[in-house]
């Protein structure tokens, strides 16, 4: 479930009818914000108009006070480790590690555990809250699993941050033997919505990824689950993205913006200019009022390090070492969101 930190306040709007969505566009997002803060949530069809077209400083501030109230002041952070890099057999039309697509991306097998931990043990020091080891590949063999669920006992042991691990598609067994291990957070992206999920991957499905998600819930897990804007995608898209997160009751949602990689299907594909950044995120706060919208790579494209996007509806980040660079460090992470008032 969403973790909310103030009881929302009673509302007699928390719905409209259907025949009313045309007439509920015209309303200023300022006024929506307070609703949501109210205790208002909104329904698949609802103000896609008003979030396309309404003015974005508006929507900005008002996705930001949903945040302020809702989630707080702090951010979330977490890094991420290759655990192991390439060779994944899926066909994801972003990924640099996929075998479909070419681009000389660094190829090795399931790091051991020392290396993890120094990592690990780096960034714990440095500050951050979660850490992640995240393989490539559609699931672990039965070697690497094993050996990643004694890594995962081991820095349990040794380390007090939060442990996440990004690590396919899993039976309910495995998930498991994963909770025992120590490990409480799960990410598996959605990566799109379902109407676009077939034209950026065909080897597995968006019901895959839903049904990964389900187990990873029953077995006890807070889920952090997201995907990328700039692929190609319509606005319409992005905002259906965000519903299907909503439905799901995903506690943190890593919003990552494409930078093309030569040698990928998408390698052609513009950037998105830090307008449009900005407008997403704060539609995902709008739709998602309870959830920990994490901004993650391409921090680098709204020109402030994402400064502006943590005013406007983001509650956490990736940083650090990962698979797609945010293009910010741990250290300049925490100065900038210190002199923002957003970390102890």
């Amino acid at each position: 479930m969403q973790v909310i930190k103030n009881e929302p306040k009673k509302n007699n709007m928390r719905n409209v009818k259907r025949k009313d969505l045309e007439k509920s566009d015209l309303y200023d997002p300022l006024k929506l914000a307070e609703e949501i803060i109210g205790g208002r949530r909104l329904l698949r069809g609802e103000y896609k108009k008003l979030f396309k077209e309404c003015d974005l400083e508006a929507l900005v501030i008002g996705a930001d006070r949903i945040r302020k109230y809702y989630v707080g002041d702090r951010v979330d952070m977490c890094t991420i480790i290759a655990g192991k890099s390439g060779n994944c057999g899926e066909n994801c039309r972003f990924c640099a590690q996929s075998v479909h697509n070419k681009t000389g991306c660094e190829v090795y097998d399931l790091m051991d555990y020392e290396d993890i931990y120094k990592a690990a043990r780096s960034d714990q020091e440095e500050g951050v809250d979660r850490f992640a080891v995240v393989v490539s590949g559609r699931s672990p063999s039965d070697k690497d699993f094993d050996m990643l669920t004694d890594i995962y006992k081991k820095l349990n042991k040794e380390l007090k941050l939060s442990l996440c691990a990004s690590l396919g598609f899993l039976t309910a067994d495995r998930f498991e033997r994963l909770y025992e291990a120590g490990v409480r957070n799960y990410h598996n992206n959605i990566e799109t919505s379902r109407g676009y999920f077939s034209s950026i991957c065909t080897t597995h499905s968006f019901e895959d990824k839903v049904e990964n998600i389900k187990r990873a819930k029953e077995a006890g897990f807070k889920v952090c689950s997201g995907g990328i804007i700039g692929m190609g995608e319509t606005m319409d898209d992005r905002i259906d993205m965000a519903f299907d997160l909503c439905e799901l009751e995903i506690d943190s949602i890593p919003l990552n913006v494409l930078i093309p990689i030569p040698g990928t299907p998408l390698e052609g594909l513009p950037v998105l200019p830090r307008e449009e950044i900005m407008r997403v995120i704060a539609i995902f706060r709008y739709i998602n009022p309870g959830a920990d919208i994490r901004f993650a790579a391409g921090r680098k494209l709204t020109g402030d390090n994402g400064r502006g996007a943590f005013n406007g509806g983001a509650s956490a980040a990736i940083t650090g070492n990962m698979l797609t660079t945010s293009g910010s460090t741990i250290k300049n992470d925490l100065k900038m969101l210190r002199e923002m008032g957003r970390r102890e």
